[in-house]
């Protein structure tokens, strides 16, 4: 088959950093997914002990896990569709999860590990939406 034709276009040899960009957008949308079907098992009790399942914990635990549960979905699909909601959703998600981490460490345990790589995923969307955006003609 032949390809179209694309007028005024230029070929680069390497990927444009909006191909980056959506490659970075997939690749989270697959672990959000992770992320979200991880805590609906946890809803649902999948390999829970008998009696320290979903309702042995805090009200603050599982308030957040029913967040992360349907905001880490929800935020799948917007990324891997490259949607511009996805982004805000996944970021929301994200500071979110840096956030309850900080500051509410008897919900998840505090872990400044978590803070450090959501912080560090938000820095590299950033950079990469940024490229994107330079390389576009004004």
């Amino acid at each position: 088959m032949l390809e179209p034709v694309h007028a005024g276009r230029n070929e680069k040899a390497g990927g444009s950093w909006t191909e980056y960009l959506v490659l970075f957008l997939r690749i989270m949308a697959v672990a959000s997914l992770i992320k979200g079907l991880y805590h609906w098992a946890v809803l649902c009790g999948i390999g829970a002990p008998s009696g320290g399942g979903f309702e042995a914990h805090t009200i603050g635990w599982q308030t957040a896990t029913v967040f992360f549960a349907i905001i880490d979905l929800v935020a799948a699909v917007g990324l891997w569709l490259a949607a511009a909601w996805g982004a805000v959703v996944w970021l929301t998600s994200v500071v979110s999860m840096a956030m309850v981490e900080m500051f509410f460490p008897q919900v998840y345990g505090g872990s400044v590990f978590i803070v450090l790589i959501e912080l560090t995923l938000i820095g590299g969307y950033l950079w990469l939406a940024i490229a994107a955006a330079r390389e576009r003609p004004a």
